[in-house]
């Protein structure tokens, strides 16, 4: 007998139903969401997510029109049926964040990495354009 917990499960099948609602397709096969912590430094902002049992391989980073998007995959196990007990928690399949970048950052110059199973984002900030001061001439 498999008994399957989902704190999320309620939370994740309506935001499916609002998404397919709105025509997102690409969310509305997600099965879970993974922990993202976000801050700001001095010259660049970090995103720093949580992907247990995610390879790099199978994790997609997009920035496009100011919009940052990690998407990928999670497998599950394979295990043998056989008698007992079983309570399975951890998710597996699809997942999908997205975040709007402000505009200080060079989405150009985004750099991932991904080590034990964290992704961490680095985006630098522009360079913030100085106000010109100009000259008035006599006439």
């Amino acid at each position: 007998m498999t008994i399957r917990y989902e704190p999320w499960g309620l939370f994740g099948r309506l935001q499916r139903q609002l998404e397919q609602a709105y025509g997102d397709t690409d969310a509305a096969s997600i099965s879970w969401i993974p922990r993202v912590d976000v801050r700001e430094e001095n010259e660049r902002f970090v995103v720093t997510a949580d992907l247990p049992g995610v390879e790099g391989k199978d994790i997609e980073i997009t920035a496009d029109e100011g919009v940052l998007t990690i998407r990928g995959q999670r497998g599950s196990e394979k295990k043998a049926a056989g008698e007992g007990y079983e309570r399975v928690e951890r998710a597996s399949g699809s997942f999908l964040r997205r975040f709007t970048l402000p505009e200080s950052a060079d989405a150009e110059a985004i750099k991932a990495t991904h080590v034990n199973g964290v992704l961490e984002l680095s985006i630098p900030k522009r360079p913030q354009a100085q106000p010109r001061r100009i000259e008035v001439q006599a006439a």
